[in-house]
């Protein structure tokens, strides 16, 4: 998956559209992820205890993977992302932006 965990992400669709976040989970197996503070839903929580009171929680919620956009951090701006593999002797794979083509 081209998004990692602690990028920083555009929604492109749904009520959060042209919104950014942080990314807190990656689920390759859905190929979904988890925006903190977007797709957010409200959970009802009953109160546990006699004498204490309910709460309504805001949960994010999964997001698939092609509703967001990753933003470079250089540039900032919302871009595609490419790989760049190094010819040296220990071959390391690097993401990089396609807008400026500097390493995320």
């Amino acid at each position: 998956m081209k998004i990692k965990k602690n990028d920083i992400v555009k929604m492109l669709a749904g009520k959060d559209s042209g919104k950014t976040g942080k990314v807190l989970q990656v689920l390759p197996s859905e190929e979904k992820v988890i925006v903190e503070g977007l797709n957010l839903m409200k959970k009802h929580v009953r109160a546990r205890r006699e004498g204490e009171a309910g709460q309504r929680l805001e949960l994010p919620r999964k997001v698939t993977i092609s509703d967001v956009m990753l933003i470079c951090p250089k540039c900032s701006k919302a871009t595609r992302v490419g790989y760049k593999v190094s010819k040296e002797k220990d071959v390391k794979k690097a993401r990089i932006c396609k807008k400026c083509k500097s390493e995320i």
